[in-house]
């Protein structure tokens, strides 16, 4: 006979592991290691998308970290959200430590491409002797998900890349860089499932796809850093269209040729410094560097273990 306490258990406590399928747990501490154990990377695929941002990745996707997200997506384990998004806090943290290319080196205080991203003491990532400068700075970070198709909403009840992400921002405020999830990316047509296409087909399914309606437009008009967050990488197309739609609502935000700076001399006049920009109004900081490029960048949960592979710098 079963005692009330049971049937508690059995609604408080998972049936198993959603990775390895062990009983009576969220995730086992080998399935939480594959998850989150290692460094978080970037990752490039073969062949890179014009556009891709930089992409940073907590773990390849296969074998237990494949059977968690898939879980999560196809099976409704709502509770394996909060692990992955402690494992995309990770993946973001490392872009906003590392920077490099078109990332977010130099917008996080004492922190660039060749900072030592770690101090001494251990506990990885957002732990005691995490990334030196990010938990120090209080320049936002907005994390937008790429939106799933409607009818895939529909079939499985969630948007999971938007559930990881908010339990991402958590993480991150949790852990002192301050977050937020703004989910102003929208599909302004139908596009065909990607499953069973090749990288250039889903790359002209995907274009144009999706766009930045007004109003989302504004929430994004506070400033701070951006940065594309999803659950898998494999061709990077889906991070590719969303970085084109974001871009355009940066470059209003910042300007064509980044942002102006004005530099005050001793008389208190503006003055400008730049060489070869032609604007004597102002300092401007180039597009590349931390323009509408410079503050975008892109991370995942899992990508495909032959991206984490290809390290061209």
């Amino acid at each position: 006979m079963r005692g009330w306490w049971q049937d508690l258990t059995d609604l408080v406590l998972p049936a198993e592991c959603g990775g390895c399928g062990r009983p009576r747990t969220v995730l086992c501490p080998e399935c939480r290691a594959a998850l989150t154990g290692a460094v978080p990377s970037r990752v490039r695929p073969e062949p890179e998308p014009p556009g891709l941002p930089v992409v940073h990745a907590a773990a390849p996707y296969e074998d237990e970290v494949r059977a968690v997200l898939l879980a999560h997506k196809e099976r409704g384990a709502l509770m394996l959200a909060r692990p992955l998004g402690a494992a995309l806090a990770g993946a973001v943290r490392a872009g906003l430590v590392t920077g490099g290319g078109s990332g977010l080196a130099g917008l996080v205080p004492g922190v660039g491409s060749g900072a030592a991203g770690f101090v001494p003491g251990g506990g990885g990532p957002g732990g005691p002797g995490g990334p030196v400068g990010v938990g120090g700075s209080r320049t936002p970070v907005s994390l937008v998900p790429v939106p799933s198709a409607p009818w895939a909403v529909r079939a499985r009840g969630h948007d999971p890349a938007r559930r990881i992400a908010l339990a991402a921002a958590g993480e991150l405020r949790r852990t002192g860089t301050p977050a937020r999830v703004v989910a102003v990316l929208r599909q302004r047509r139908a596009v065909a499932d990607q499953s069973g296409l090749n990288s250039r087909q889903r790359l002209d399914n995907l274009a144009g796809a999706l766009e930045v309606p007004a109003g989302g437009a504004r929430l994004l008009a506070g400033g701070g850093r951006v940065v594309i967050v999803d659950d898998l990488m494999t061709t990077g197309a889906s991070l590719t269209e969303a970085a084109r739609a974001l871009k355009a609502v940066l470059v209003a935000r910042t300007g064509p040729y980044g942002r102006v700076t004005p530099k005050v001399t001793g008389e208190g006049m503006s003055q400008a410094t730049a060489t070869g920009v032609g604007r004597p109004e102002a300092v401007r900081e180039m597009r590349g560097t931390n323009g509408a490029e410079g503050m975008l960048a892109a991370a995942v949960v899992a990508a495909t273990p032959a991206s984490f592979e290809i390290n061209r710098n």
